[in-house]
């Protein structure tokens, strides 16, 4: 864990701040959910807050309480840069550098006087003049948790913080699955139901409502799925015109890539999705066990995240990239035969 000039921080926010929350690009629901509990968090505090993200998020998170108050950079441009320049501090969640805003807002950080304080829990973090990174967390959500725990304020949890932070701890461990899920997350979701959070509801909310075309997407993708059993792998694609025949929305493809993974026997699984628009291949990366995606992601792919779950992209098309995937699984074959059970 590191926690870097946390006692600064702490006297630094004992006066009342403008503050601007960021998450990355393409959010998801730990991101949306730590940056909202964290500012409904900071206005109980007197704090004036302004959440940022740098694009738009799936649909199945827009009823998280404070949701209609983000701003987001790509199409409300003027507003953000207003709020980031009037902001006494910047707070980063859920991403680990800079470039994961994207280019346009990255440049636009990039020339930003004041600090930057991060909340995070992703490997390999850049340096920020505040720092609480513990790539052992489940969430940054539980994160926000614990930070607002330092500061001795959890009798200030209300419903609302409660259910955004629960909303992102509850996704990004895959309903409470994933490894990372200790015993202490249990209990951090339970004092957050105690405080108000509905897990029934939020469940429904992300999961159980669902479109047709979405599901008929996901219908496509499993179809497509292909299994390599020699080296306990298993993938799916998704073409930009497999995408545009079911009507594509942000967020259609969330938890796709865990189907692939529930094959019994498969221990490294992965989805290729093809965006003409950025001319890029958008890849998910997930393991059981010891195999680390976060290292095969950034060694082979622009990529990272955690040991069992990481991104990462490709510049060339969709046929040359599975082709390159398909060559390094050799390379691998001992740590994907000796990674889980």
């Amino acid at each position: 864990m590191i926690l870097k000039n946390f006692k600064e921080l702490s006297k630094y926010l004992e006066t009342s701040r403008r503050i601007v929350i960021i998450g990355h690009k393409n959010p998801d629901g730990d991101a949306v959910g730590s940056t909202l509990g964290l500012k409904h968090y900071f206005d109980k505090k007197g704090h004036k807050t302004q959440v940022l993200m740098p694009n738009e998020f799936p649909d199945f998170l827009h009823w998280i309480p404070g949701v209609e108050t983000i701003y987001r950079f790509d199409r409300q441009n003027n507003q953000s840069v207003k709020a980031l320049a009037k902001s006494d501090i910047i707070f980063l969640l859920d991403f680990n550098a800079l470039h994961r805003v994207g280019d346009d807002m990255k440049n636009t950080l990039e020339k930003y006087e004041n600090d930057f304080a991060l909340i995070d829990h992703h490997q390999q973090p850049d340096n920020f003049e505040y720092m609480y990174s513990d790539t052992a967390m489940s969430s940054t959500c539980q994160m926000v948790y614990n930070f607002i725990e330092m500061f001795n304020d959890l009798d200030l949890i209300d419903e609302s913080i409660a259910t955004a932070l629960y909303t992102g701890i509850m996704t990004d461990t895959g309903s409470f699955r994933f490894r990372s899920t200790t015993s202490t997350t249990h209990k951090i979701i339970a004092d957050l139901i105690d405080k108000g959070a509905k897990n029934d509801r939020i469940h429904n909310n992300v999961y159980d409502a669902n479109s047709h075309s979405r599901l008929m997407l996901l219908g496509r993708a499993l179809s497509n799925l292909k299994v390599i059993s020699e080296y306990k792998t298993a993938y799916i694609t998704l073409t930009q015109k497999d995408k545009d025949e079911f009507n594509y929305e942000k967020g259609d493809t969330e938890g796709v890539v865990n189907y692939a993974l529930s094959l019994k026997g498969i221990v490294f699984a992965v989805i290729f999705i093809e965006d003409v628009e950025q001319r890029i291949v958008k890849i998910s990366f997930r393991s059981k066990g010891s195999f680390s995606v976060n290292k095969f992601a950034r060694n082979h792919f622009n990529g990272g995240g955690h040991d069992n779950a990481a991104g990462g992209r490709s510049d060339v098309n969709i046929e040359e990239t599975i082709e390159k995937f398909t060559s390094l699984l050799p390379e691998y074959k001992n740590d994907l035969s000796n990674s889980y059970g």
